[in-house]
């Protein structure tokens, strides 16, 4: 008897134990995740209706609370949706909150630490609470140049950047979305709505990232910009190095062989400067780089550019990221992942960063969304200003990088990207898809060259060499001249 009543209360005081770890688990320790945690229905019901703090851009909101029913004083609503949803995300009583929405909950629903004057003077004159207000650094006119410039029904995305502060200035894609959709006090339309924007290709609503920051897609030749890096840091190239170019490289005991790029003038040259092979973007040169330079050394240089690497506290916004393959290659593996195809993936935004890299002397910024918070006095409770992420390469290296790269853009296949009167660096890309001739098409490069202003990367997914051409250097054209103009 003794013995079961002694069993009963080490069961007992084992089941308190675990009690009192799960409370304390979730009141201290897991507390501030558990809040954050987009999917905590308590968390927005707390502050569903209360007066949000709007989302800024060019002085004007695109996401505000609007005074609505008894019921529910205040309305999450979005001005231009579709152009913005990406960024904004959405808040949503069944749904979650995503996007900036979810990244900034705290300084919009007025909940933060930097508020706690502002809410206690609410309290003392029984107002309402009011979140603060967050403009980012986009520019409208530019973000919906950029988003109109992708055609509707095309997959695609576009990033803009100064690549001097790492401001991004526009940052759009294809499929997009209306989050008032979803926003919606009326339960059975939010669920329909959600459900039907769920069945778009190219939208996932449980993402909480945007074509940009989210589609890990074939880099294709904007890869090759990798390549040059690597090898001028190696010290076995320089300026002046003559590359092999064969029309197709082969590779000891299989039939597969990888061979140059069909659409340019590579075949007119069985060896190639530097500049050559980046302006007709050849491939078996950068193969045979690779090659020379092993894995190891590629992947490096792929992590400088940021590479599967964090992009740094500014962007707010959730991003895919992944390496260079870090499983060993095999010669035709390497070959393949020199020219950004087989398993090498980058987000739009990532070539961005690369890319702007280059144009900063080498040095990559944190990308960075964020102009000002303002408490609802309008004081400035935040202001990010420029930080280095990581530096990339060296400046002598960005410097001969460029050089090439313009000459890309004025005597390579990348013409529809000139500007007149400004030298432009740039570099095109064509990244397979094994379907039915489709490709990735993209373009990434900056302006003025000599003093670079802005950084423009373009892809269209599933596009012919055609309509890709079509879509990618005389689309970047257009933004470099409204950036400039201004």
């Amino acid at each position: 008897m003794n013995h079961a009543i002694r069993n009963s209360w080490i069961a007992a005081v084992a089941m308190f134990a675990l009690i009192f770890g799960a409370l304390s688990y979730v009141q201290v320790v897991g507390a501030d995740e558990l809040q954050a945690n987009a999917w905590n229905k308590r968390a927005i019901l707390q502050n569903y209706c209360n007066d949000r703090g709007a989302i800024i851009v060019g002085g004007k909101p695109i996401a505000q609370s609007v005074a609505a029913s008894e019921s529910c004083k205040f309305q999450r609503t979005y001005t231009e949706p579709e152009l913005y949803a990406g960024i904004t995300g959405y808040f949503s009583k069944n749904y979650g909150v995503t996007g900036l929405e979810s990244a900034l909950n705290e300084q919009l629903a007025g909940s933060s630490d930097q508020l706690f004057l502002d809410r206690v003077g609410q309290l003392f004159l029984g107002n309402q609470p009011k979140g603060a207000s967050v403009e980012l650094t986009l520019d409208p006119e530019i973000q919906k140049l950029a988003y109109d410039l992708i055609p509707d029904g095309q997959r695609g995305s576009i990033v803009v950047t100064d690549p001097k502060t790492g401001d991004i200035l526009a940052m759009v894609s294809k499929p997009s979305y209306d989050p008032n959709l979803i926003a919606t006090q009326d339960a059975d339309a939010e669920a329909a709505n959600f459900n039907e924007l769920n069945k778009i290709p190219g939208i996932n609503l449980n993402q909480n990232v945007s074509g940009p920051t989210g589609a890990l897609l074939a880099p294709g030749s904007v890869f090759k910009l990798v390549d040059t890096a690597a090898a001028l840091s190696s010290g076995k190239y320089n300026k002046d190095s003559e590359l092999p170019n064969p029309a197709e490289m082969s590779f000891p005991g299989i039939e597969y062989k990888l061979p140059n790029y069909a659409g340019g003038n590579c075949y007119t040259q069985s060896t190639a400067s530097f500049a050559f092979a980046l302006q007709q973007s050849c491939n078996t040169p950068f193969a045979e780089i690779a090659r020379d330079l092993g894995q190891e050394a590629i992947a490096a240089q792929a992590a400088k550019f940021g590479f599967g690497e964090d992009l740094g506290d500014q962007l707010k916004l959730d991003y895919a990221k992944k390496a260079f393959p870090e499983e060993e290659l095999d010669a035709a593996g390497l070959a393949q992942s020199a020219i950004g195809q087989r398993d090498v993936r980058a987000t739009p935004l990532q070539i961005a960063l690369m890319t702007s890299a280059i144009a900063n002397g080498g040095v990559q910024m944190r990308p960075n969304l964020i102009k000002t918070v303002r408490s609802p006095d309008l004081r400035i409770i935040s202001e990010p200003q420029p930080e280095v992420l990581r530096t990339s390469t060296s400046p002598e290296i960005s410097r001969q990088i460029t050089e090439w790269m313009t000459s890309v853009v004025s005597q390579g296949i990348g013409r529809g990207a000139a500007v007149p009167g400004v030298q432009v660096a740039g570099k095109t890309g064509t990244a397979e898809l094994g379907t039915d001739g489709l490709n990735n098409s993209w373009f990434t490069g900056f302006a003025p060259a000599n003093d670079p202003q802005v950084s423009v990367t373009i892809v269209m997914q599933g596009v012919d060499i055609t309509t890709g051409a079509q879509l990618t250097s005389p689309n970047a054209k257009k933004i470099f001249e409204a950036v400039l103009n201004k």
